[in-house]
């Protein structure tokens, strides 16, 4: 099979629609019908069938699709091989990135990177956890953020890569009556109001376990995404907040003490599609993510 009809295939899995599959590789959606048509021509069974308004693959489809990634990596990973026996890394790499985690590692990396061909295009949002992965297939590579320690590697369609641990702090008023604690405890917490996140960031996460341990509800009386503004919020004495250690400088209002008795280090991660990550460039702004963030880690252990 033409490997254009496998890749069209994996767009389609991957964005659900033939419109959403026009308008990423700029063509018309009769035009990706037709290719669509031309494909299913190829492979000798029908590899999209009607669902509501729109289509879906079949279990035909799936299989190609699924294998497409596997074709796509394989050749990413033999033109990486070329790359690198005639060129130094060159080329556009674009990133997406959670704001909090960009201002800690893409100012170093763009320094890093000013005497090489390789030119950074950033692009900054801030999103529920499960839907950073999803970006990835109109970004080289996103950055994101969890609270879970999942396994390194290869996820279906995509490569994961820990960049980071970083703890998440207690921010307080100056003058709160635990700000003279060395650290504080689910149980030192449980009864203060919080300025919170939206349900589905990872931040929410701790406050539920806090919950959990203490069999108490937290009262969350701002549900905010802006760290700058949770830090505003902190310092006029509204509440208490978890802000990530490396971004968060307090100023003369607001104090930061570590969480102890449950889990709060988010672990920034990088995702891309996997035949991305073979690219020579991309694997070199990776290889240097990953040694930002860790000397960000080891600063934290050291501390």
């Amino acid at each position: 099979m033409d490997v254009r009809h496998l890749e069209l295939l994996r767009e389609l899995a991957d964005r659900g629609t033939l419109t959403g599959v026009a308008a990423a590789t700029y063509r018309t959606p009769s035009a990706v019908s037709q290719q669509l048509r031309s494909a299913e021509r190829a492979a000798g069974v029908p590899l999209v069938e009607a669902h509501g308004r729109g289509v879906r693959l079949t279990r035909a489809g799936r299989i190609l699709a699924d294998g497409a990634v596997d074709v796509a990596e394989a050749l990413a990973r033999v033109q990486r091989d070329l790359d690198a026996l005639r060129d130094a890394p060159q080329g556009l790499v674009t990133i997406g990135a959670l704001p909090s985690a960009a201002e800690v590692l893409v100012p170093e990396l763009l320094v890093r990177l000013l005497d090489t061909d390789i030119r950074i295009e950033l692009d900054d949002f801030d999103i529920a956890e499960a839907d950073f992965a999803g970006r990835a297939v109109d970004h080289d590579i996103v950055i994101g953020h969890t609270l879970t320690d999942d396994a390194e590697g290869d996820v279906g369609p995509l490569r994961r890569m820990t960049l980071a641990a970083e703890p998440l702090d207690v921010a307080l008023p100056a003058g709160h009556r635990l700000a003279g604690r060395s650290d504080l405890t689910p149980e030192d917490v449980v009864g203060e109001e919080w300025i919170g996140v939206p349900e589905g960031y990872p931040f929410d996460t701790v406050l539920i376990a806090i919950e959990n341990l203490t069999g108490r509800r937290i009262e969350r009386v701002q549900q905010l995404r802006d760290n700058r503004v949770v830090e505003a919020l902190v310092a006029a004495g509204l509440g208490l907040a978890l802000l990530p250690r490396f971004t968060t400088r307090p100023g003369p209002g607001v104090v930061t003490r570590p969480l102890v008795g449950v889990g709060a280090v988010r672990h920034i991660v990088a995702f891309s599609r996997r035949d991305v990550a073979e690219r020579l460039s991309v694997v070199t702004v990776l290889g240097h993510l990953a040694e930002i963030g860790s000397g960000l880690s080891a600063q934290t252990d050291a501390g």
